[in-house]
């Protein structure tokens, strides 16, 4: 994994950049397939101390992103917050995909034919004989919807 760390009003010290190594690594071992992570620090001037430092991830892990943004009094507490917002999203994100096959799987064992003539207010789903699957390069609703759910604050 690939980590850019930048910052603005704060300076990036050694302890700052392990720290951030550790927590991202721990994202890592959730979701292995993790490319690039972003990671922007910014240290604001505010009358509220709670919201001095804001910490901005991005992950990339084939083709999806996931994004988070945090503020926190200090560095350590925004960076906190950021990684187990992170850890949410990516078991929500494996979730989806890993429940996909199965479910659809247990939907069509579970449907049988009414024993009466098919009518069209009897509810009855025909049976899906073939599927043919073929490459899009277009994005198709569900997954646009996913990748804006992963975007959700």
């Amino acid at each position: 994994m690939e980590l850019k760390v930048t910052g603005k009003n704060i300076e990036i010290t050694n302890s700052l950049r392990s720290y951030l190594d550790k927590k991202m690594l721990k994202l890592a071992r959730h979701l292995p397939t993790i490319g690039e992570a972003k990671v922007e620090i910014i240290e604001a001037k505010t009358k509220s101390p709670a919201q001095r430092v804001t910490v901005q991830v991005t992950i990339k892990s084939k083709g999806n992103l996931i994004r988070t943004e945090e503020t926190g009094a200090n560095v350590e507490t925004a960076i906190d917050n950021a990684s187990n917002i992170l850890e949410r999203r990516i078991e929500r994100f494996k979730g989806k995909f890993s429940k996909k096959g199965r479910d659809s799987v247990r939907e069509l064992k579970q449907e049988t034919p009414p024993p009466g003539p098919i009518t069209k207010g009897s509810g009855f789903i025909p049976e899906i004989v073939r599927v043919k699957r073929f490459p899009i390069k277009a994005m198709s609703l569900n997954e646009a919807s996913d990748q804006m759910e992963l975007f959700k604050p």
